[in-house]
């Protein structure tokens, strides 16, 4: 049997990382005499970095504020990040019934890995740079067939690349919201994925 690969997004479906990213905005306030609204910014995560600054500064100042983010995200965003209920059990509940799981994300690579190894996360592989449907270049390059993830924009990732969706509602998107638009199965949180995970696989196999 060929091996089955399972993708998972990063932000709010491994890892809660509203605390950190809360105050790298707020520290980005601080040094650019800004206004940002770090509440609004962290209820919906999922975009790319560059769709958040666009609220709150002009577009020609766009590369420079991703390049500021950035510099700060490594002192303020990892401590003040947790992994969510289940998500390592998710990783291993694929490598142990012999499958692969991948990390794809729209978080910069660099900063992705920073999350993953502070806190002891072990994917096979992790792809960072992609949102929405733009996910299925790596989910087709690594053929994977299911992908987890809380945002309506993982679900268009997922068909997109012809893999189930399998959606949790541990982010800014509600399980109704989740459904409409498409998602083929949602969990209440990854607590869940092992049972289904093994379910799916029996069926799918037999």
């Amino acid at each position: 049997m060929a091996t089955r690969t399972v993708g998972f997004d990063l932000d709010m479906t491994l890892i809660d990382s509203r605390p950190g990213i809360h105050a790298c905005y707020r520290r980005l306030a601080e040094d650019t005499g800004t206004p940002i609204d770090a509440d609004a910014a962290v209820s919906r995560l999922g975009p790319p970095l560059e769709w958040e600054l666009s609220h709150w500064f002009p577009e020609d100042r766009i590369p420079e504020m991703v390049g500021r983010y950035r510099e700060l995200y490594p002192t303020y965003a990892i401590e003040p990040t947790t992994a969510l209920p289940g998500a390592a059990d998710a990783l291993r509940a694929v490598q142990e019934l012999g499958g692969r799981a991948i990390v794809v994300t729209a978080k910069n690579r660099p900063q992705a890995a920073l999350h993953l190894t502070h806190l002891g996360l072990e994917p096979d592989e992790l792809i960072g740079g992609l949102w929405a449907e733009a996910k299925a270049e790596a989910l087709r390059a690594h053929g994977a067939s299911v992908y987890v993830g809380d945002h309506t924009g993982d679900v268009r990732g997922a068909h997109t690349a012809g893999a189930l969706s399998v959606a949790v509602p541990t982010g800014p998107i509600g399980a109704d919201e989740l459904r409409a638009a498409g998602a083929d199965v949602v969990l209440a949180d990854l607590t869940e994925f092992r049972p289904w995970w093994k379910a799916y696989t029996q069926e799918t196999t037999d």
